[in-house]
This record gives structure tokens, sequence and C-alpha cells, in this order.
């Protein structure tokens, strides 16, 4: 399976959130998502892809999945990569596995995010502690230019780069490191946006 993908910063949440939902956008999710990426402790990643274990967290309704994720490149613009998922009965016993066969995490990512189905795209506005508020958008070209056009933000600001490169700007824009997850228990700042 392919994942074609742009990225923005977004300027105003509840506006933009309002122009997807006026354009026939449906909430999917709504609330924390955590990603927790494993390599294997006895290799280095040698272009092999990484291994995610995606939680959406809800007190009813929430899942995990299981994901193999391939290289990124660019291709007309967008950045691809080959993605296999599985949806996971039970997130504790999954992690367990893969410790227990050599893989440990090594990295974790936590962010309350705002999920919708638009079309054959979907859009993801996410929100890290401290960090620019970013939307994701995917689908197959066409269905991600009509799911960018619904937003209203200009076009010209989505862009293929990976988060590491909104990580740069944001710290060389404010002075001060990006915050990637939230304490846990999660203790969010009051001024961060409600996804929920």
């Amino acid at each position: 399976m392919q994942e074609v993908e742009l990225k923005s910063v977004v300027d105003d949440l509840p506006l933009r959130r309002r122009r997807v939902e006026e354009a026939g956008g449906r909430l999917r999710f709504a609330g924390p998502m955590v990603d927790r990426y494993y390599r294997l402790e006895a290799c280095p990643d040698e272009g092999a892809g990484r291994l995610r274990v995606r939680t959406y967290e809800a007190p009813a309704g929430g899942w995990t999945e299981l994901t193999w994720k391939g290289g990124a490149r660019l291709e007309h613009g967008y950045k691809v990569r080959e993605e296999l998922t599985t949806r996971v009965e039970d997130e504790a016993p999954l992690r367990e596995i893969l410790e227990r066969t050599g893989f440990a995490e090594s990295e974790c990512l936590r962010r309350e995010i705002a999920w919708y189905v638009f079309g054959d795209a979907t859009l993801r506005f996410e929100q890290f502690p401290r960090m620019d508020l970013l939307l994701e958008v995917e689908g197959a070209s066409e269905a991600i230019e009509h799911a960018i056009h619904a937003t209203g933000i200009p076009r010209e600001q989505f862009t293929a780069e990976p988060l590491k490169e909104f990580i740069r700007r944001f710290e060389a824009r404010t002075g001060t490191s990006a915050l990637l997850e939230w304490p846990v228990p999660a203790v969010r700042d009051s001024a961060a946006p409600r996804f929920s």
C-alpha cells in the first residue's frame, strides 16, 4: 500500500476545522494519538523501514495499529512511501512481543489530533505540547488537492518535507526546543487546542 501525503502549519485551528466540516468532512477520531517506533537492538537501521505501534487513546473505542513503514521518497511533489498496517487487539502484549524478539523503542510521539475523512482523503490536525500546529493530508494526489482546497490554507504552504524539518523551522523561529510528547499521565497545557 502506498502512503501519499503533504503537511502544512495551521494558522487557525477552529477556522480550518470548520471549513473542512462545512465542505463535508466527517470527524473520524479526536483525542490523544501515541506513536512508538521500534528498531532491532542487534543491528542498525539500514533502510529496511521502521516499525510503528500507533495507539488512538479514548475512554471507549480506542484502538492500536502495527505498521511497517518503508523509506520515504519524493514523487511529483508528494511524499510517498510503502506502508503496511494491521489493527491489533491489545497493545501491551504486542509491545512485549517486540521487545522479546529484539526490538527496542527508539522514539515516542504523543499528540492531540482531530482526524477527518474527506472524500478519498484524510486530514489530521496535530498538536504536540510545544510545536507548531500541523495538518497532514493523505490520499491519492487528486483527493489531497481537493482536501487542501477545502481547508482554505494556501496550497504553497503544503510540503512533502518530513516532521524533522517542521521541528527545525519551529526551533529556529522561536529559539526553543520542540516538545513532542505529553507527560504521562497526560497533563496538558490549558492553552493547547482541544480536539474533542
